[in-house]
């Protein structure tokens, strides 16, 4: 285990044990990555603030149940991944319909003009995506978005890693679909 590795499971040790202090390091940590996380998820930085918030209240309460020795990030991703689910699966009763579409626009050093078209072809992507379920959504954004390995999404959702890989797949066939039905030209650059 590394330096990194054995402070880390200090510090949980002591969160586990009562250490507020502790514990907010484990936030300062990993505060950004669950963020990123949630608001991939539930499209609102509001409602991913909150789902963080949320989250990282459940971690401190369930660090008993945490096996020391294991990656804390995948561990935390998956209560932050639950509870942004959760919090879309109710905003979609509540409303009956999908989240807001997000707007990343990419770095280009093509110029304005290719940055323009660049933003709109990544919007459409984005759209694409957003017709997934939320449980497909979630996964492509653990593995294309925080670029995370087979295992650590395996241990963020709870699932084998043989599991991940076919759940990657046909969620990846779908988005697939998706894009050939409404976005056909976006199928036709990546062939290129």
């Amino acid at each position: 285990m590394d330096i990194a590795g054995r402070e880390e499971a200090v510090a949980i040790e002591a969160a586990a044990g009562g250490d507020a202090a502790a514990f907010g390091r484990l936030v300062e940590r990993y505060q950004e990555a669950a963020f990123r996380a949630a608001y991939l998820i539930v499209r609102d930085a509001g409602e991913a603030e909150d789902v963080v918030q949320e989250a990282f209240v459940r971690a401190y309460r369930q660090l008993h149940t945490f096996r020391l020795g294991e990656p804390f990030r995948p561990w935390l991703l998956r209560i932050v991944q639950n509870q942004a689910l959760n919090t879309v699966r109710s905003r979609n009763r509540r409303r009956g319909l999908f989240g807001r579409v997000a707007f990343f626009a990419p770095r280009s050093g093509e110029g304005p003009h290719a940055e323009v078209a660049a933003a709109g072809e990544a919007e459409q992507v984005l759209a694409a995506i957003a017709e997934l379920s939320p449980d497909d959504r979630a996964i492509l954004h653990l593995r294309y978005f925080l670029e995370l390995p087979e295992r650590e999404i395996a241990a963020a959702i709870g699932r084998p890693p043989g599991t991940v890989k076919s759940r990657l797949h046909r969620a990846g066939e779908r988005l697939r679909n998706v894009i050939e039905r409404k976005y056909p030209h976006l199928r036709e650059r990546g062939d290129g």
